[in-house]
């Protein structure tokens, strides 16, 4: 029942509602009445640059130029965290949400109960770092003034995106709006992804949940999260000038409100960053100042364990702890429901708690329940971070702010100075799971996922001495590397940040060590190393600003690059492949298109496609002549070897039937829809109409994308649905930065808006925005439009 709950496999984070903050619902809260002014000007692709003299300007700017560009997004988002997406659109339809879409009724149920805890409220009474400091206050409420004074002054009936014009359901936001999304952001892969186990628990605590026929396969290893990202930090010894460098390539949603938002951020002496910062969120979560970059990568640590419980006997609700019983706390949560007729009715839906957190409704038997304990329950932390790291001046400001607020939810950081220190660091919120005490409390078969005993209280997370709050893992315990050369990483473990200083140590709940990288990773590591070497083609050794680029726009192939030589031997002797139904294929055209391919999966690349789909039926479930399907077995010549994680595994296992039948079963898809065998990602993958260029990290893509579904018989995939998302390529110089950036699905989702796609045509094109720091680069625009508000 667990995979209902829990999508999109990808790296471990959290969940969500301890039982203690089933109280009362946070009081609403509103902008300051304070007097708010801002500039916003815009350069290139519509670009905001936002300066005012104090955090409730600036917020007031931001907010108002995130809505000229992205209202109709926001005011569907804040229905969906309000919990009132039933009302307005039925109870079956599927929510808004971009990583993790539930039913409405799901997640209104699930949204109303965050509310009705009374977190939000008690972590807005808490001091700085606990709770949020003053200047972010201000800058929460500028941002709610400055985008309801959009509003205002425009018109629900006069905003010129058609998806929310006129809609009754649009309307003034508040503080809690932006409190509840950043609390929801810190949740992003944990309670936010429990939605369903969460809102249904009442009816499994009854006994209407269905028994599980074996709960420990129920439970996956790592639960939802989102898709991922690239980073580079490049020291001085890695660069050509001896500057400071670092790649950001976070992997996000191309669609709803996990989109990043370009945007520059000005207070005079105080704070200049530029950078991406996710929808609906007032502070920047990657970018860089004049002598500061940084970015994130999603970690591979937990956020959460869950407890199995034991019954009472004969009480499906009670739970016993150390031989005591423990009742569970019941939630009374009511959503209105728009019904077919238009008819509007409450529907009130019963929630179970326990100590640890939430029970879900999944493996929910006469004898055991799940229960969910969360660390970023509470957290808010990280907002005030990302705050501080925008006005650190350098790598070492930087830790002493993640130090502070020790609240990074979900993330890995890199960075790098101008001084050309490279840092990578999992200073991110993980339960205090040590290796004992997850040998000595996990229950279940398999070491993997982290289910812990719950029926003792020396199961419970530990703390450290160095720690913000009880329950998790203090900066000393976590994997932090400095180096003058480079430090990576494209969401594997912290292991081989940098191979020739590998990183071991850690608790195992931060990550493996010695493990089969993906292949994503070992591309980049790849890039890294011929970058350094000079093997790459592109000149010298070292990076510079243009090489950086260069390399990380490649649109490399690995699994081409690994298997196509064994491919084209077995192709020589076998021109004739058998389908798995049985079929013989001739497959002479394919490979000789494969063979002509440049290994690449740029716009024109003609057998990339082909290439994905034989590499797709490879590592899927295969059927036999005799109709059986059986998963895959290891096609791989050369296995692992931990000894040589870069390097292996590698090479094709040409006598593995699955081989020659993942080969023929492409040719015969492409065949049999006479499609051209040297289609390519040009023709067959687009964004709103415009091709998109790249392929998927399964087959060793760095800057990779990923669509909706598979490759149709008319030789398109769905829309383009993740991936590269906001580039970034900075070069700390004494005279400034040096910043190349684009926005890959453009800065506004409204389709009327002339930066709808405008950045998509560019990133389709392979190019990039000079970015504009400085007020000479600003005012030099000869475009430049200017925006006051008063």
């Amino acid at each position: 029942m667990i995979m209902k709950y829990v999508r999109r496999v990808a790296a471990p984070l959290t969940a969500a509602l301890a039982a203690s903050l089933l109280v009362a619902a946070p009081a609403p809260a509103s902008a300051a009445g304070g007097r708010y002014s801002a500039d916003i000007r815009r350069t290139e692709y519509g670009i905001p640059h936002i300066s005012a003299k104090d955090h409730g300007g600036l917020g007031y700017g931001y907010g108002y130029a995130f809505a000229q560009d992205n209202l109709c997004v926001m005011a569907s988002w804040v229905l969906t965290l309000r919990g009132e997406r039933s009302r307005h659109f039925g109870a079956e339809a599927m929510s808004d949400d971009a990583v993790d879409p539930v039913s409405n009724l799901a997640s209104d149920v699930y949204y109303k109960s965050v509310q009705a805890s009374g977190v939000l409220r008690r972590v807005l009474a808490r001091p700085a770092p606990h709770g949020p400091g003053a200047e972010l206050r201000a800058l929460v409420d500028g941002y709610v003034a400055g985008f309801n004074r959009y509003l205002s002054d425009t018109g629900v009936d006069r905003l010129p995106d058609p998806a929310c014009r006129g809609k009754e359901w649009v309307g003034p936001i508040t503080a809690t709006d932006v409190w509840t999304n950043l609390l929801d952001l810190g949740r992003l892969g944990s309670g936010s992804s429990f939605k369903e186990a969460i809102a249904a628990s009442g009816q499994a605590g009854e006994g209407g949940g269905k028994e599980p026929e074996k709960p420990e396969k129920k439970v996956p290893a790592k639960t939802a999260a989102p898709p991922g990202s690239n980073a580079f930090a490049i020291g001085r010894e890695a660069t050509r000038d001896g500057h400071g460098m670092l790649l950001a390539d976070p992997h996000f949603p191309w669609n709803g409100s996990r989109r990043f938002y370009q945007v520059h951020l000005t207070i005079p002496g105080v704070l200049d960053v530029s950078g991406g910062s996710l929808y609906g969120t007032p502070v920047v979560q990657i970018g860089h100042n004049a002598t500061l970059a940084w970015t994130h990568t999603v970690s591979h640590a937990q956020r959460f364990t869950l407890y199995r419980l034991k019954l009472v006997p004969g009480q499906r609700t009670t739970y016993l702890v150390d031989g005591r019983p423990e009742p569970m706390g019941r939630q009374e949560v009511t959503v209105t429901v728009r019904d077919a007729g238009g008819a509007i009715n409450p529907v009130t839906t019963t929630l179970y708690t326990s100590r640890y957190g939430p029970v879900l409704a999944m493996d929910w038997t006469e004898k055991t329940a799940v229960a969910l304990a969360d660390a970023n329950v509470a957290n808010l932390r990280f907002a005030d971070e990302w705050l501080a790291m925008g006005a650190a001046r350098d790598v070492a400001a930087l830790r002493r702010a993640q130090d502070t607020y020790q609240g990074m939810p979900f993330v890995y950081t890199l960075a790098t100075d101008a001084g050309g220190t490279a840092y990578f660091a999992d200073a991110s919120v993980v339960p205090h799971v040590t290796d004992e005490q997850a040998k000595r409390c996990h229950v279940g078969d398999d070491p993997e996922p982290l289910i812990l005993d719950g029926s003792t209280s020396a199961c419970l997370w530990g703390r450290d001495a160095d720690a913000i709050e009880p329950g998790v893992f203090g900066p000393a315990a976590q994997p932090r590397l400095s180096r003058a050369d480079y430090v990576t990483n494209a969401n594997a473990g912290p292991w081989l940040t940098n191979p020739k200083a590998p990183l071991t140590g850690y608790p195992r709940v931060y990550g493996d060590t010695r493990t089969e990288r993906d292949l994503r990773t070992r591309v980049g590591l790849d890039m890294v190393a011929r970058r350094l070497s000079g093997g790459d083609g592109l000149g010298a050794p070292g990076f510079t600003l243009d090489t950086l680029q260069r390399t990380a726009t490649g649109k490399r192939n690995l699994s081409a690059e690994l298997l196509r030589a064994d491919l084209r031997a077995l192709c020589r002797a076998k021109p004739v492949m058998t389908a798995s139904g049985g079929e013989k294929v001739d497959v002479r055209r394919a490979c000789a298109t494969l063979a002509a391919w440049d290994g690449r999966a740029r716009l024109g690349s003609r057998g990339a496609i082909l290439w994905r789909e034989f590499f797709m039926n490879l590592n899927g479930p295969h059927r036999r002549p005799d109709g059986e399907v059986v998963p895959p077995e290891s096609w791989w010549k050369v296995p692992f070897d931990p000894e040589q994680p870069l390097t292996t595994p590698r090479g094709l296992d040409i006598a593995n039937p699955a081989v020659q039948s993942s080969l023929a079963d492409a040719v015969r898809f492409f065949t049999a829809n006479e499609l051209p065998l040297t289609l390519t990602p040009g023709q067959a993958q687009r964004y709103g109409g415009v091709p998109v260029p790249g392929c998927t990290e399964g087959e060793g893509c760095f800057d990779r994308i990923r669509t909706g579904g598979p490759l149709s018989e008319a030789g398109r995939y769905p829309d383009v649905n993740t991936g590269s998302s906001f580039m970034m390529a900075v070069e700390l110089t004494p005279a400034g930065p040096r910043t190349r950036t684009v926005l890959t699905y453009s800065l506004s989702a409204g389709a009327a808006s002339p930066h709808h796609a405008d950045q998509t045509e560019l990133f389709s094109r392979g190019g990039w925005v000079t970015e504009r720091f400085t007020e000479a680069e600003i005012r030099a625009y000869p475009h430049l439009t200017t925006t006051s508000l008063r």
